[in-house]
């Protein structure tokens, strides 16, 4: 038996296949030198404070596309869903979250937006699940520790009930501090296998 009922997902490179070769894709379609994305974007300072300011719903995203296209010599129209446009759902892991709510697990979603117009991350997804928190909506991202304590007020849960899973492994450490169980997702099948250790539950989603 196990006293954990809430699963909290992670979005984009859980709930949806991995970002990086996604990324790795677009520097191939726009003839940039590989590690273009990570070099001018993601270990630059102002890029990292400005993609936090987008997390936060301080700018939008196409302030975000404008100021990203620059340090790349890309065009900016679009460029957020440009950059991600190889991403599919990761039914895997979907289909997992939806044998654990049959199961009466509540589930979750924590997700760092990256701005919601001109792309959508979320579009054309089923997002019906028991509590919902998008960055930007709230002004709280990842790893704020408020933004943990959002989603687990709407869950009705303790961070003790509760196991967190995120691709990005540095948001792992404050949510175990808070009293989460976590888990490292990096391959859909194997993240499947340790909830289901973890929940003593079949969450095959065959059901």
């Amino acid at each position: 038996m196990t006293n954990r009922k809430g699963l909290v997902l992670d979005f984009g490179g859980v709930l949806t296949t991995p970002l990086v070769p996604a990324a790795l894709a677009f520097e191939k379609r726009a003839g940039l030198p590989e590690g273009t994305l990570l070099n001018a974007l993601y270990l630059n300072e102002d890029m990292i404070r400005r993609t936090e300011e987008l997390e936060r719903g301080e700018i939008t995203q196409t302030q975000w596309n404008l100021a990203a296209a620059e340090r790349i010599g890309v065009p900016p129209d679009n460029l957020m869903g440009r950059i991600f446009a190889d991403l599919r759902p990761q039914e895997t892991v979907i289909a997992a979250a939806r044998a654990a709510r049959r199961a009466g697990v509540r589930v979750g979603i924590l997700s760092n937006s990256v701005g919601m117009d001109p792309w959508n991350l979320y579009a054309g997804h089923e997002m019906d699940y028991d509590a919902v928190v998008i960055s930007e909506e709230h002004g709280l991202r990842k790893p704020d520790r408020a933004a943990f304590r959002l989603v687990l007020d709407l869950l009705g849960l303790t961070a003790q009930e509760c196991v967190f899973v995120d691709d990005t492994e540095r948001y792992l450490p404050p949510a175990a501090e808070l009293g989460f169980t976590t888990v490292h997702a990096k391959e859909p099948d194997r993240t499947v296998a340790e909830l289901e250790d973890l929940f003593s539950v079949s969450l095959d989603g065959s059901a």
